[in-house]
């Protein structure tokens, strides 16, 4: 724990906190479009559950963010995440080269972070990596509350992109 004594409250943000069902078409056909995928984050609605999971934590906890989103949408993250009036947190991102999958990237840097600070929970929609996470015995919140494509989940398992 910190000096203030707050443990971590880790979200993922795609289908957690950011809705892609708009861009999910993008992921459908092949070659998968990851360029234009990634350039309509910055139009995601927010997830009203997640949302407001986020806000909740903040009370007793820090909030800060996982995402398998590469290193090149810091910007854009950084900025979807002030305008839907979330925490500000930091921001762990998946290098743009990294194409491990999801509950491998997410679990060695939630490892990570549990070194350093006490880590309260996770919350991700991805299955794979909630079931990791427990393995490694993290507290998980499933967020089951967005509507995720099977383009996208093979994505974030076999292309290791989000």
């Amino acid at each position: 724990m910190t000096a203030s004594g707050r443990p971590l409250a880790v979200f993922d943000l795609d289908g957690t906190l950011a809705d892609t069902a708009h861009r999910q078409r993008f992921l459908a056909g092949k070659p998968r479009d990851w360029d234009a995928f990634f350039a309509a984050a910055p139009e995601d609605p927010p997830l009203a559950q997640g949302v407001e999971l986020a806000l909740a934590s903040a009370e007793e906890c820090e909030v800060v963010y996982l995402t398998g989103r590469p290193e090149r949408c810091r910007a854009d993250t950084v900025d979807w995440l002030a305008r839907q009036g979330l925490p500000s947190g930091r921001i762990w991102m998946r290098r743009d080269n990294d194409r491990r999958p999801a509950r491998r990237t997410k679990l060695e840097i939630l490892q990570d972070i549990a070194r350093k600070r006490t880590v309260r929970m996770l919350v991700d929609d991805d299955e794979l990596v909630c079931v990791e996470a427990e393995r490694a015995g993290f507290t998980v919140v499933r967020a089951t509350w967005a509507d995720t494509s099977e383009a996208l989940k093979d994505a974030q398992e076999r292309e290791g992109r989000t």
